[in-house]
């Protein structure tokens, strides 16, 4: 299908052994990769035409990540970006969110994993652009899914969620009630050989929750001393 097609994937990574590694990586997927030692020389080339996807460490000499991203979406609101964190922080994660990142990955990350949601990125950017269709979507309650395309979307409008997110809500959703153990739901957001922690499921949560909040809704519970569940009725939990 034409939204599986190899793009071109921007690594801009200041570890010269995770440049290679990744692309590698996704060379032998079929996309073509440029690759580049820190923010600047990624800014500095982007000044033509921009990439399929960008993957940007934050950490980095001269312009870090942080900076890079808010440049980028000056020239482009579409362009996906994935972050690469050296450090499992809230801080990190929630500030690259926020400026605009599409998703992240916490380092050491499963290559698999890489190469998956960089396939994502640009699925859901060329369904973007994709003429209409019928779309396999998983509704509850206020909440409709759209699976391929990876939208969610609370009485009709949509949330912005990273990809993520959106796999946990999907496992969630798919079982109406039902408690999701924090195991479960590290499995279903990082299917492809990715070692997070507890907490980092938590610190998801909490951010869908809040997303949810601003489209007027709720739909997650906390099930004390378990895990999490969908439901399709009431305010926040």
């Amino acid at each position: 299908m034409a939204q599986d097609t190899p793009g071109r994937i921007a690594i801009v990574d200041d570890e010269e052994h995770i440049r290679e590694t990744v692309s590698f990586a996704l060379r032998r997927e079929g996309h073509q990769v440029d690759a580049y030692p820190d923010g600047q020389a990624a800014w500095d080339a982007m000044q033509g035409p921009l990439p399929d996807v960008a993957v940007v460490d934050i950490l980095m000499p001269r312009i870090d990540g942080l900076e890079l991203c808010r440049r980028l979406r000056g020239r482009s609101e579409q362009l996906p970006l994935l972050f690469l964190s050296s450090r499992d922080e809230e801080f990190d994660r929630v500030l690259g969110l926020e400026i605009g990142a599409d998703d992240y990955l916490c380092k050491p990350f499963s290559m698999r994993e890489l190469a998956a949601r960089v396939k994502v990125l640009l699925r859901r950017l060329r369904l973007a652009d994709a003429p209409p269709r019928v779309a396999e979507t998983l509704e509850r309650g206020l909440l409709c899914l759209d699976v391929e395309r990876y939208v969610a979307r609370w009485r009709g409008d949509e949330v912005p969620l990273t990809v993520t997110e959106f796999l946990i809500v999907k496992a969630l959703a798919e079982r109406p009630g039902h408690v999701r153990t924090r195991d479960q739901l590290v499995a279903a957001g990082y299917p492809h050989d990715t070692f997070v922690s507890e907490r980092t499921i938590d610190s998801h949560i909490k951010r869908i929750r809040g997303k949810f909040r601003e489209a007027g809704g709720s739909c997650i519970e906390t099930v004390h001393g378990l895990g999490y569940r969908f439901r399709t009725y009431g305010e926040a939990a």
